[in-house]
C-alpha cells in the first residue's frame, strides 16, 4: 500500500489537517497532452498549492457524497472511489469531521483504518487535549505533535506499506 496524502476537514469545510507523503502519479505522454488540449511542447499548468489541493479534495468528496445520497437515499454512504492513478478513501464521524486518505489503486477499503485514526489518535490526542481548540476558525489546523507522530507511525506501520522515493509513502 502506498499512501499519498491524508486530510481532515471540519464541519465548516475547513481543512484542519493535511499530510503528504508522496505526490499522486500523473499521466504523462502524448495521450495526456491530447486530453488536456495542450500540444506536447506546451508548458503544463503549475502544480496545485496545498490549500488548492485540499479544496479540490473537499469539493470532490462533497459532490460525490451528495450524489450517493440523492441516488441511493439517506442510508447509503460514500466510502471510496478509484481512478486510474489513485484511490480516495472517506470516513465521516458523527460530528461531521471528514477523514480522507489518498492511496494507490491496489489498496483495499480503508474505512476501518480511518475510523481507527479517528478513535485512537484524533480523539485521544486532539479532542482530549485541553490546549487544543474545539473549533478551528480561519483554517487554524490541528497543532498537536503527538497526533502527528501517531499518524506517521500508523501509516508507516500499516501492513503492506511501502517506501517510495526514499520517503515513507
Amino acid at each position: 500500500m502506498v499512501v499519498y496524502s491524508f486530510y481532515i476537514f471540519d464541519r465548516h469545510a475547513e481543512c484542519i489537517y493535511k499530510k503528504k507523503w508522496t505526490s499522486r502519479p500523473t499521466s504523462t505522454g502524448s495521450k495526456a497532452s491530447q486530453l488536456s488540449g495542450l500540444p506536447n511542447d506546451a508548458p503544463h499548468p503549475k502544480a496545485l498549492s496545498a490549500e488548492d489541493d485540499a479544496k479540490l479534495v473537499f469539493g470532490t468528496i462533497f459532490s460525490l457524497r451528495n450524489m450517493v445520497r440523492k441516488l441511493g437515499g439517506q442510508d447509503d454512504n460514500f466510502i471510496s472511489y478509484r481512478t486510474g492513478h489513485y484511490k480516495l478513501h472517506y470516513y465521516e464521524t458523527p460530528t461531521s469531521l471528514k477523514f480522507v486518505m489518498v492511496t494507490d489503486t491496489k489498496t483495499n477499503n480503508l474505512r476501518i483504518v480511518l475510523h481507527q485514526i479517528y478513535v485512537s489518535l484524533y480523539v485521544e490526542y486532539v479532542v482530549k487535549n485541553p490546549l487544543s481548540p474545539i473549533e478551528h476558525p480561519g483554517g487554524v489546523g490541528v497543532d498537536c505533535e503527538m497526533f502527528e507522530l501517531g499518524v506517521e507511525q500508523f501509516v508507516v506501520c500499516f501492513p503492506g506499506h511501502t517506501i517510495r522515493n526514499g520517503s515513507p509513502s
